[in-house]
């Protein structure tokens, strides 16, 4: 596993997400109370952004379409989505956040 710095714990606040990158390859990072995830930022179902959704605890809505996916797992939690979002691997070292950017897998 290579884990990379993306972001510091004080960039995000909790309910709030950080988005990394652009297009396909960008990756959303969620603050759950203070747990942090990091998936594909883009929607499964239409080329949206995540970021841009609404996050309830740990599951987010995308604006486009209203589909909801956790971020703990990328199982899809509301259609119209149907495929689950990619996840990361994820650790916090000392108020930064480090994510395997070529460790992502979809949940079954």
């Amino acid at each position: 596993m290579t884990f990379i710095k993306l972001a510091d714990v004080a960039d995000i606040e909790p309910g709030d997400a950080l988005k990394i990158g652009e297009g396909e390859a960008a990756i959303a990072i969620f603050n759950v109370d203070g747990e942090f995830f990091a998936t594909q930022d883009q929607c499964t179902h239409g080329e949206w952004s995540l970021t841009d959704g609404y996050l309830e605890g740990d599951v987010i809505e995308c604006t486009l379409h209203w589909g909801k996916f956790c971020v703990r797992t990328g199982k899809v939690k509301a259609r119209p989505a149907c495929d689950p979002i990619k996840v990361y691997p994820l650790e916090v070292r000392d108020g930064e956040i480090y994510v395997d950017v070529d460790a992502g897998h979809v949940s079954a």
